[in-house]
């Protein structure tokens, strides 16, 4: 578990989660420390494994990748190690970005990314040949109306 967060802890996060490419410097004025214990302070946040990682957001449009989906999986659990199997499976198929282990009516939300439709239909195609699969439920997104990159927590609050 991480040292407790101070408010500079958080105001650190919300600034970093709204632009990680912000300069030392900048985000020193922003929070009002000299840049190096800024610094300090970001090198403990990602030492405490409060910050994973800092990653470049792509526009899927740009790239030509126009379709967006959503899949509920359920498995064949009978089948002999299906859980394991199926996750094997899937990690080969670079057009599911995301998966989750879900309660309700699937056991998997899957999120797919892909060019067009005739590459969805090959993909869905080849999910379908994933013997640990007992079913697939696809729901086609038409647009995004919301998508935030910044947790929801009260970064104004000391814990």
């Amino acid at each position: 578990m991480p040292d407790k967060l101070d408010k500079i802890d958080l105001k650190i996060l919300r600034i970093l989660q709204e632009n990680s490419k912000i300069t030392n410097l900048e985000l020193s004025r922003r929070i009002g420390l000299s840049p190096a214990p800024t610094l300090e302070r970001v090198k403990k946040l990602e030492n405490n494994n409060v910050i994973l990682s800092y990653h470049a957001e792509v526009n899927p449009q740009a790239l030509g990748l126009n379709v967006m989906t959503f899949v509920l999986v359920s498995l064949a659990w009978k089948k002999e190690d299906a859980l394991n199997r199926f996750l094997e499976k899937i990690k080969t198929i670079d057009e599911i970005v995301e998966s989750y282990i879900i309660t309700g009516e699937a056991d998997f939300l899957i999120k797919v990314i892909c060019k067009d439709i005739p590459t969805y239909e090959q993909l869905l195609f080849k999910l379908s040949q994933i013997d640990e699969i007992e079913r697939l439920k696809t729901l086609m997104t038409l647009s995004t109306v919301k998508k935030s990159s910044i947790l929801p927590y009260d970064y104004d609050y000391e814990p």
